[in-house]
């Protein structure tokens, strides 16, 4: 699960990933033919610009909460409880009182989505659609829809898998998926928060990462490896399991960019499983989460 909460920061019982650590890898940037550099391709901006512009984007957004879920997955391995008998909350009620407690969250929702726009506005320098560059519109509903719902098929359906399996061999904490109380906005909110977590995953961790490592003139597998493991590393304080779940599912979601240049698939995808997460934890009575050991 993407879980992602998708929020400022990994939290022990926080936000789920919203904002984590973007780095280089591999090799390092190479020559792709046939990819025009930032420069002709209009961006105006020199590599060392651009390079500067992608690392303050990852330091604001997923960068940021790849280096807290770094720190946090240090603290859960050098504890005397072994991972595997720790437990992580998601979407945590933020307040006893239930009119701040939807405060908090609506603000939390509406400032987790300003790096959208700030990376959005990046990519429409000299008037150019973001949003038709990436693909993050609405010009292709049907198509999209039956590919998001089939990519949250592929990936949620072994990710569950997975995760029992992480959690049985004692790499994966506990993850409580909605901690909300049992408000009536709770599930609203959790919509909004899947919402959310899927536009700046996907807009940011792909669409946006995958443009300026073209314009940088990356070869096409560092920028798979890159955006895989750029949301492979806010997952980590969930444990090395959903580290290295997510990072396939970064190979699987850039692979597919790469191929159509459309991030709304990958936006309804992740909403989908995000969705089925948050809202299907909640509405599972809890005696029903202590038997399947989700609880």
């Amino acid at each position: 699960m993407n879980e992602g909460d998708g929020g400022a920061r990994a939290g022990e019982v926080g936000a789920e990933p919203g904002v984590e650590a973007g780095r280089e890898v591999g090799d390092g940037p190479g020559v792709q033919p046939g990819v025009e550099s930032g420069a002709a391709a209009g961006v105006g901006d020199s590599p060392r610009r651009l390079t500067a512009e992608v690392w303050i984007v990852l330091g604001l957004s997923l960068g940021q909460s790849g280096v807290y879920a770094l720190v946090r997955i240090i603290d859960r391995l050098t504890r005397e409880t072994a991972l595997g008998d720790q437990a992580t909350g998601l979407n945590p009620s933020l307040s006893p009182r239930p009119w701040l407690d939807v405060t908090f969250q609506l603000l939390g929702i509406g400032f987790g989505l300003v790096p959208v726009v700030l990376v959005l506005y990046l990519l429409s320098a000299r008037g150019r659609s973001a949003v038709r560059r990436i693909g993050f519109d609405a010009r292709q509903p049907g198509r999209d829809i039956l590919a998001g719902f089939a990519l949250a098929a592929v990936i949620g359906l072994p990710g569950l898998a997975f995760y029992a399996l992480g959690r049985a061999i004692g790499i994966t904490v506990q993850i409580q998926a909605a901690t909300l109380d049992p408000y009536w906005w709770a599930i609203p909110i959790l919509l909004l928060a899947a919402v959310k977590n899927a536009v700046l995953e996907e807009v940011i961790a792909v669409g946006y990462l995958m443009e300026r490592l073209r314009d940088l003139r990356w070869r096409v597998p560092a920028m798979i490896v890159a955006s895989a493991l750029l949301r492979g590393s806010y997952h980590l304080y969930q444990g090395i399991g959903p580290f290295i779940g997510n990072a396939v599912m970064g190979v699987v979601f850039a692979w597919y960019y790469h191929r159509t240049r459309r991030v709304m698939p990958l936006v309804i995808a992740h909403f989908v499983i995000d969705l089925v997460a948050f809202v299907g934890y909640l509405l599972i009575p809890p005696e029903w989460r202590v038997a399947l050991g989700i609880n």
